[in-house]
């Protein structure tokens, strides 16, 4: 990146010094980090900063739109090949703040084998939470399978709140911060606990112990990878990552995987009834790059940014590890040979959502966590949805929480 930057800057007629500043600490650090940087006029003039911290760090007034500092980047020709969902996991209120530089997205994955057991279909697209539902009961005439693997508890931390409540309640077709409000007891909410009670204490067909666990969610992967859970829900790194047959990649790599994996968008509660009236849904997260208001040459920065989103650019990444880039053109080059990562880019990141990318937002996941655990615990969701919205109250204030 360095030297072919520097390069094309050379060739323009201009001499720059392009320096890299690697920090080696944890997120919290090196969020706190730039965070002081940005407030006392710092820092580096690109910055790499997670998506979730786009809304947080734009209210305080540490970035800006990228119109407002950048001259050109509102005709950027990637924008067109960055889909409008995708654009979110960099943008607060309407205003795009910086380039994503990946992305992924959360999916079905069931087994084919168990599928075939239980009499289900191989090419399975259930299109709402019943007909999930109904597949698992089928799976439950298995001995020694769990049906579904539907992630809760505070054990499982934020795999609780983005691969498990969330996608279902943009299936609600509301998202958990909106219009200024945060959901607090509201009927999505219930909707969706209502859907743990039903696969956890009303069919059985998930193990409340499992969400319980310490290494819980290490478990369900292996247990899948065993053919002992039927039906899991998870992002794409479980596909490319976990299970990957390739040496050396996956902690519970299947050798069949390519035969034996099936994966399939995650449906509305019912058709429609998604967030944008859509059918299906996701949720994704993901890295960005900003410029630093304070940059002496913030057109320079931008030129910059552009160069790191460059088709070129991403296919030198992918030398390194394959991954998921935000821009359609690359995808349809890079992940032609891998089927599963080329239907996601194509089917499910169009449909995708984000967390809210506000401080208050780590917090309200925990409350999230604790909520499901209450269900899967046994308690009732009238109770369980009490106090989450107590919790919320008590994060963010009751003026900023909708109960409607």
């Amino acid at each position: 990146m360095v030297p072919e930057f520097t390069k094309a800057q050379k060739e323009k007629g201009r001499d720059i010094t392009l320096t890299f500043e690697p920090q080696g600490v944890d997120d919290e650090d090196y969020k706190t980090k730039i965070a002081l940087d940005l407030k006392s006029g710092k820092g580096a003039d690109v910055l790499s900063i997670d998506g979730i911290w786009v809304g947080e760090f734009a209210q305080a007034g540490y970035i800006k739109p990228l119109s407002d500092v950048a001259k050109d980047s509102d005709s950027w020709e990637g924008w067109d090949q960055i889909s409008e969902a995708v654009q979110g996991s960099a943008s607060f209120d309407g205003d795009r703040y910086g380039v994503s530089q990946g992305t992924d997205g959360r999916v079905i994955y069931f087994h084919k084998g168990l599928f075939e057991q239980a009499g289900l279909p191989g090419q399975w697209q259930p299109t709402s939470w019943d007909e999930i539902v109904k597949a698992g009961q089928k799976l439950s005439g298995i001995d020694g399978v769990t049906p579904i693997q539907l992630n809760a508890g505070s054990a499982m931390g934020e795999a609780t709140t983005m691969q498990g409540f969330l996608p279902m309640l943009v299936g609600t077709g509301t998202e958990l911060w909106a219009d200024e409000k945060w959901q607090g007891d509201t009927s999505p909410v219930q909707d969706v606990l209502n859907l743990y009670k039903h696969i956890y204490i009303d069919e059985k067909l998930g193990d409340p112990i499992l969400q319980q666990e310490a290494s819980g969610r290490d478990s369900s992967f292996s247990l899948f990878a065993e053919g002992k859970i039927g039906i899991l829900l998870e992002g794409d790194y479980f596909w490319r990552s976990v299970i990957n047959p390739a040496e050396g990649v996956g902690t519970a790599p299947m050798k069949d995987r390519d035969e034996v994996v099936g994966y399939t968008k995650i449906p509305a509660m019912e058709p429609g009834a998604g967030i944008r009236d859509q059918d299906f849904v996701s949720m994704s997260g993901g890295g960005c790059n900003v410029i630093n208001p304070n940059a002496p040459d913030p057109d320079l920065a931008w030129e910059l940014i552009a160069f790191m989103s460059s088709p070129e650019a991403f296919a030198a990444k992918a030398k390194g590890t394959l991954n998921v880039t935000p821009r359609d053109d690359v995808n349809k080059e890079l992940l032609k040979d891998d089927p599963m990562l080329s239907w996601l880019t194509e089917e499910v990141l169009p449909l995708t959502a984000y967390r809210p990318s506000l401080a208050p937002y780590p917090e309200v996941s925990v409350a999230i966590q604790q909520a499901t655990l209450d269900v899967v615990s046994g308690t009732e969701v009238d109770a369980a949805a009490t106090k989450y919205g107590q919790s919320v109250v008590d994060i963010v204030g009751e003026d900023a929480v909708t109960t409607q």
